[in-house]
């Protein structure tokens, strides 16, 4: 757009008069062409760390703009559920009559991105730290084949946007200039009342996109709310069908939820939605057993993705004598190879870490001095606590961590240039030897270089002879 033309309108352009333009009567409505729509890109581009304020500024100042060039405009969603209950939100979405091509045109193609333009999307991008915004078009979606994504939307108004969407705590709207909450959906009740409830029928909701099954569970847990009981029959009827989400979206759900304070409530509503059984049917486990589970994931303080992975996928590891099986879940969950590196590691150290008093130190040491200690030992505090019930091999480990680290890891005595330097001949045997050195430098056997090589010849004599 022309600057002058620009300029011009925002000075013309009759205030925006948001409550009565948003009623379903007087909104404008572009044209009903529909949009066919291939799978998003959710490619998004980095992002440095974002100031609460600016972001909020910025987001005023995107529906301002929009209304000074003719538009509605208003903030939608996420944001205005968060707000509501008193919460920072973490991003602002605002929702427009302007079609993708008209957002561009207020905000110029320098500032604006097409990554879910195909579903009348455009981020606009902010100053620094303020992060980026994504400017909706109004809409009204077809069905949903694939049961994730419609295969075509249409331009609509804002009624017709807030029943499209998946629950009523996230189809509210709000009006930043005249601090109005619009509703069409009754979302503000059940914010009121605690409850997470589908738009109107949770049947077709769950149809159109089966990942809001699992949205719910993540909803309601990590809000504290209740599902509504016509939402949840909905969910255990549906449960089976969430196979036909990605393997990376259900993870990405599993990561937010149980990462959350209230992971214990999440993997409770798992279960009792019937959702856990689709995930992981692998768990088939005793009451008991998955009430210890519960307390365990309860427990755990601050815990990585990795570490409540191997507290829920425990059961599965000690009752199971395929070593491969819980490997091959977080496989299938498409979990990063440093997650699958970490519950691995969890699940294969507690043993060592809880009986850390009678093992031989050099192990012990070996272990405390691993690059995921914090990640082990909050993993085993929690076992300790609630399987052992005693903490004496917990505060053993914790005192032996507290130790200078020239003492807690000491340089080595010997490499393998001293031993190639003494004459000893390069093979297999150099890594047998220097950690057989480096035991009996731990244990206190030797505590210098000359007694370190020495050792280290005997034990290369010893295996000639």
């Amino acid at each position: 757009m022309d600057l002058a033309l620009y300029v011009q309108k925002r000075l013309h352009v009759a205030r925006y008069l948001p409550h009565r333009t948003l009623s379903s009567q007087s909104l404008t409505r572009p044209s009903t062409n529909t949009l066919q729509c291939p799978l998003p890109n959710t490619s998004a581009p980095l992002m440095q760390a974002l100031d609460p304020d600016k972001a909020r500024v910025f987001a005023v100042d995107v529906v301002e703009e929009l209304r000074s060039c003719g538009y509605e405009a208003v903030w939608a969603g996420g944001c205005v559920r968060d707000q509501l209950l008193g919460k920072e939100p973490k991003d602002y979405d605002v929702a427009t009559n302007a079609t993708p091509d008209q957002v561009r045109e207020v905000f110029g193609k320098g500032r604006t991105i097409l990554i879910g333009a195909a579903f009348g999307v455009i981020t606009v991008l902010g100053p620094r730290s303020a992060g980026q915004i994504e400017v909706a078009t109004f809409r009204r979606d077809a069905i949903y084949s694939d049961g994730r994504h419609p295969d075509s939307v249409a331009f609509s108004n804002a009624e017709e946007d807030a029943l499209r969407r998946d629950f009523t705590i996230n189809g509210l709207f709000f009006d930043p200039i005249t601090k109005e909450v619009i509703d069409y959906v009754g979302g503000q009740t059940d914010l009121q009342q605690r409850v997470l409830r589908a738009i109107r029928d949770p049947e077709e909701r769950i149809e159109e996109d089966k990942l809001r099954m699992l949205r719910a569970v993540r909803f309601a847990a990590t809000f504290a709310f209740e599902i509504d009981p016509s939402t949840m029959s909905a969910i255990q009827r549906h449960a089976d069908e969430l196979q036909v989400v990605s393997a990376e979206r259900i993870a990405a759900e599993l990561r937010r939820m149980l990462t959350h304070d209230n992971r214990r409530r999440a993997a409770e509503l798992l279960r009792e939605s019937g959702l856990l059984s689709t995930i992981l049917p692998e768990l088939d486990i005793a009451d008991e057993a998955w009430q210890e589970t519960l307390r365990l994931l309860e427990a755990v303080s601050e815990p990585t993705t990795s570490v409540v992975f191997a507290l829920l996928l425990r059961p599965v590891h000690v009752g199971n004598h395929d070593a491969g099986q819980v490997e091959h879940i977080c496989r299938r969950w498409k979990l990063s190879n440093e997650e699958i590196d970490g519950v691995l590691f969890c699940l294969d150290c507690e043993a060592t870490i809880r009986s850390a008093n009678a093992v031989p130190w050099p192990t012990l040491q070996r272990l405390l001095i691993a690059p995921r200690i914090k990640e082990l030992m909050r993993f085993c505090e929690a076992v300790a606590l609630i399987v052992a019930r005693q903490m004496a091999a917990i505060d053993y480990c914790s005192k032996k961590l507290a130790l200078p680290p020239d003492e807690l890891n000491p340089s080595p005595l010997l490499d393998g240039d001293t031993l190639r330097s003494a004459g000893l001949p390069p093979g297999p045997i150099y890594k047998r030897l220097l950690s057989e050195v480096r035991d009996a430098q731990l244990e206190g056997t030797v505590s210098t270089p000359d007694e370190a090589l020495e050792l280290a010849k005997s034990l290369a004599n010893a295996t000639d002879s």
